[in-house]
């Protein structure tokens, strides 16, 4: 993977710009194909996909926010009208990073959760995938660290009615010492 970084000089500080390949849930709304999505084991009409982007900030945190970026995929058809791709934006689904010294914490706040009437996808659906995408893009970028990251995902925002998703929460660490062990 071919990783470019820029350097913006300022009078006060300098700023670094890295493109990194950033994975996100995509809907496939307004096509013709599904797509077999082997993480969760099932053919949807959605797919984690990944785009290039030039981020700087706090790395992993801001790739990890990153994954909630809107997503107008490119046409070349003009009957192909949707605006926004990413399933995080359209259902209102925030992501949360924060490092600290026992490792990264992600929270998926599903509190304004909503999902359109033209996504055809459950809840548990859509945080599968959003977890697959936050993995990857974490995969990625630490495969060019020396150390082991660890994860600890939850998911937050929940009511009596969405309490079952509490069982998506996990704990995973991502580097190179752990694909050995």
């Amino acid at each position: 993977m071919l990783l470019v970084v820029f350097v913006l000089w300022t009078d006060a500080s300098a700023s670094t710009i890295m493109v990194v390949p950033v994975f996100e849930p995509l809907s496939l709304r307004g096509t013709d194909g599904d797509a077999a999505v082997t993480d969760v084991g099932e053919a949807l009409q959605a797919c984690v996909m990944a785009r290039p982007m030039a981020l700087s900030g706090a790395m992993p945190e801001d790739l990890v926010t990153a994954v909630r970026t809107p997503h107008l995929i490119p046409t070349n058809n003009p009957n192909f009208k949707i605006q926004e791709s990413n399933l995080l934006v359209l259902c209102g689904i925030l992501l949360h990073a924060e490092m600290s010294d026992a490792g990264l914490f992600v929270k998926i706040d599903v509190a304004q959760l909503t999902i359109p009437s033209d996504v055809d996808l459950t809840t548990r659906q859509i945080l599968k995938l959003a977890i697959i995408a936050v993995r990857k893009t974490l995969e990625q970028y630490q495969h060019q660290q020396s150390k082991q990251l660890l994860v600890t995902l939850t998911i937050e925002g929940t009511d009596e009615t969405k309490a079952t998703l509490h069982e998506l929460n996990s704990t995973f660490t991502i580097g190179e010492e752990a694909a050995a062990h």
